[in-house]
């Protein structure tokens, strides 16, 4: 078995506390930001206007990331409601961000004129590569338990203060559990769709934000099978919280895909289209 004994807090001092989760996912957002923006101007969007969207983006996500983490645990944020907004302290939800951030992102892209569809579009890989950035903090925290396995890619964390830890010890004989390292699993899927968002999909799939919703759907199908091998609480049937979600994101996605989508081996796309946009941009940054 493969043991972990990194201590989950990289600072864990007067009341302050930085996990490597809270760590690495501010790097991947980081990334993922700077990888968008590198894609953009080949696609008639301006850096510019991706770091714009970023800042909206990144708010709605930390919003919905949170929010749907409290509805998760709502028994017991309702005993302790000043930790609702603690969110340096761990304690954030995958779905969350991903669709808050999509909601802030477009309701932004939408004021101001940009090409929603296509920056979506572009958005898909770094938001995944971010993912599974993130997915290395996990990892390291053993926030997220997993069913117990005598694998040997099975997962052993030996810090005290990892959750883990905690969960999987036996107190009588002081042996601690293997697990599944489930995030594992999951940082493999999203890797996987980040090489596919960016050499594949866009040659196969058109119009505009089919990329991004082939990417989710994807993602979100996937998902559903890697949370098998998570210890959550059920919500609905047996299935966990971010099953029923990732099943109500393929109920819009998979039609969506069905219904717009249009496939087939595409090149990049026409000048023409390519110079309104860029004409767009220009307008944009003389206002």
């Amino acid at each position: 078995m493969i043991e972990i004994g990194i201590g989950p807090n990289i600072i864990d001092t007067g009341g302050f506390v930085l996990s490597w989760h809270g760590f690495l996912s501010f790097i991947a957002v980081i990334v993922a930001v700077l990888l968008t923006a590198r894609l953009a101007p080949k696609h008639g969007i301006s850096s510019d206007d991706v770091y714009a969207v970023a800042t909206w983006g990144i708010l709605g996500g930390v919003i919905g990331a949170r929010m749907l983490h409290v509805i998760d645990e709502a028994d017991f944020y309702w005993d302790n409601p000043e930790k609702i907004i603690q969110v340096w302290n761990g304690g954030i939800a995958v779905w969350g961000g991903v669709l808050g951030g999509l909601a802030g992102g477009w309701i932004y892209a939408s004021r101001v004129g940009i090409v929603r569809g296509r920056l979506a579009d572009i958005t898909a890989p770094g938001l995944l590569l971010a993912m599974a950035i993130g997915r290395v903090g996990d990892i390291i925290n053993g926030e997220h338990l997993a069913d117990t396995t005598s694998l040997p890619w099975a997962f052993v964390w030996t810090n005290p203060s990892s959750i883990s830890y905690q969960a999987h010890l036996d107190p009588l004989t002081g042996i601690i559990a293997g697990s599944h390292p489930a995030v594992v699993y999951e940082a493999m899927l999203d890797l996987t769709i980040v090489a596919l968002a960016l050499w594949v999909l866009p040659k196969l799939i058109r119009p505009d934000g089919m990329v991004f919703a082939a990417s989710l759907a994807l993602y979100a199908f996937g998902r559903v099978f890697i949370l098998i091998f998570h210890d959550y609480d059920t919500w609905f049937l047996g299935l966990n919280e971010a099953q029923v979600v990732s099943l109500l994101v393929l109920l819009v996605t998979v039609p969506l895909l069905a219904v717009k989508g249009k496939f087939g081996r595409f090149g990049p796309p026409e000048p023409l289209e390519m110079r309104k946009e860029a004409r767009a941009v220009r307008r944009r940054s003389k206002r």
